[in-house]
């Protein structure tokens, strides 16, 4: 008798997110994701300081979180806090930093601590699909405000600060990505964000600022972070070494008090961030950090030049997008009436994948005329290729010529 096997869709917990599908390598023109540059990873860097780190604390490799505590690392901690110092303009301590695998770990657990369902949060409209599906998640009520050239429009978020407070709700958090915002790629003026810190005292409502992408503005004076206004513990931080070295290695950091590092560190539970990768990035980055900036940056620049060329030539008039300061990926606004996820399919056919806009929108309508293309991964002669193939798809499929 043939044996049943045991049908698990039907234990499955309620509310799970669609179910992935099996890797089958990445698509030849490949414009999603966070992915780095192959070409830049300093592979040698590597290797040198994973000799050298191993030699000098590796023994330290057989008790969970080495010596370091849970909060990761003591010399990665420091480079953070350096960092922030120099960079940002923030004054933290290295117990006030806790390292994550990942900055959406970081992201998880501010979530673990601080909401519930039922719970409202303001970000701005367009904002990281991680983080809006992630409070979908848990039932968590969006409040998106519209953003211009400028990022968040303060005198939006004061007008919603004040009508939640008159039906008498309290946002648990204001999230907000103020440098090289993802996906619109803007930097929030210095005016805007101490506007904001001033609302958020006004109204006792935090500030969850996600930095993943500060430092890889090309060029110019960097606005500093909110955090480094803040003397009153109103500021929530976290920021990532994914996208300034490499998303393989799974790290990332948090700024808090103790009040809430503490309770983050109570819902972490996994035996700690591992300890190889941050005793690796740690040491080249205390090492090479000015230097291999210089070189991402530079290198990500020439790569944003040839996909706007590229757009041009293809798409001419029909598409529109702000050139940004920094960063690794591109927002633009396609005709009116195109709705860029009746797109995926027929571009996945000719080996293109790209961001539809909705999934980076708290309302998903007002985006469907929006995608999200990353130029950090594919070559630059992928990126030609990729976008007059892409500008012929949508060309066929949707009339945009």
């Amino acid at each position: 008798m043939a044996k049943k096997s045991l049908e698990y869709s039907n234990l499955f917990a309620k509310g799970l997110p669609p179910a992935s599908g099996r890797w089958k390598g990445h698509p030849p023109f490949n414009f999603i994701g966070g992915h780095a540059d192959p070409d830049l990873q300093p592979i040698e860097g590597f290797v040198e300081s994973s000799a050298r780190v191993f030699r000098k604390d590796g023994r330290g490799l057989a008790t969970y979180n080495m010596d370091s505590g849970p909060q990761g690392y003591l010399p990665l901690r420091e480079f953070v806090a350096e960092k922030l110092a120099r960079h940002r303009g923030i004054q933290v301590s290295t117990d006030e930093v806790l390292i994550t695998s990942g900055s959406g770990q970081g992201i998880s657990l501010i979530n673990d601590v601080l909401l519930e369902s039922g719970d409202t949060v303001i970000t701005e409209l367009y904002s990281f699909a991680g983080v809006l599906s992630n409070l979908r998640r848990r039932q968590v009520n969006i409040v998106g405000i519209d953003t211009d050239s400028g990022g968040m429009r303060m005198d939006l978020l004061a007008s919603a600060l004040e009508d939640l407070n008159q039906r008498g709700i309290t946002p648990k958090y204001i999230y907000t990505i103020p440098t090289l915002q993802n996906p619109t790629g803007t930097v929030m003026s210095m005016e805007r964000r101490r506007e904001m810190l001033r609302l958020s005292r006004e109204y006792g409502v935090p500030i969850f600022e996600d930095e993943c992408y500060a430092d890889l503005i090309f060029e110019g004076e960097w606005e500093h972070a909110i955090r480094s206004l803040d003397d009153a513990n109103h500021v929530l931080h976290i920021g990532s070494f994914s996208k300034s070295l490499a998303p393989a290695i799974r790290l990332g950091y948090a700024v808090a008090p103790w009040e809430v590092l503490s309770q983050m560190l109570a819902c972490k539970g996994d035996g700690g961030t591992g300890a190889m990768e941050q005793m690796i990035v740690g040491d080249y980055f205390h090492n090479h950090y000015e230097d291999h900036m210089e070189v991402l940056r530079s290198g990500l620049q020439r790569k944003l030049s040839v996909l706007i060329a590229a757009l041009r030539e293809h798409f001419g008039p029909s598409v529109h997008f702000d050139p940004p300061r920094g960063g690794m990926f591109l927002w633009i606004r396609l005709p009116e009436g195109v709705d860029s996820r009746k797109l995926v399919e027929p571009a996945a056919r000719e080996g293109i994948v790209f961001n539809p806009g909705p999934d980076w929108c708290a309302e998903p309508d007002k985006a469907a005329n929006y995608m999200r293309l990353c130029y950090a991964f594919p070559s630059e002669e992928t990126i030609r290729q990729g976008v007059e193939k892409l500008a012929k798809v949508f060309h066929q499929e949707a009339g945009v010529s």
